[in-house]
């Protein structure tokens, strides 16, 4: 579940789904106007904290941090 309060927090927002990223867009879009929202293309299938599940969310949020810090620096 994610809040408005999270995403107020939050630089960057990362989403399993494009259904979540229009889902988030619809409920918050306030919250999200200049946030970056990307789509990991994982599907919605997995359980609660699946060892697979996280494994695949590190493949598709690491590159995108690592060029964020590197682009900060």
């Amino acid at each position: 579940m994610v809040t408005a309060e999270d995403l107020k927090w939050a630089d960057i927002v990362f989403v399993m789904e494009d259904k979540h990223k229009h889902r988030l867009h619809n409920e918050y879009p306030a919250e999200l106007r200049e946030k970056e929202v990307h789509v990991l293309d994982i599907p919605d299938v997995y359980k609660y904290m699946d060892p697979e599940l996280l494994d695949e969310i590190t493949a598709g949020v690491d590159p995108v941090l690592e060029r964020t810090m590197s682009s900060n620096e």
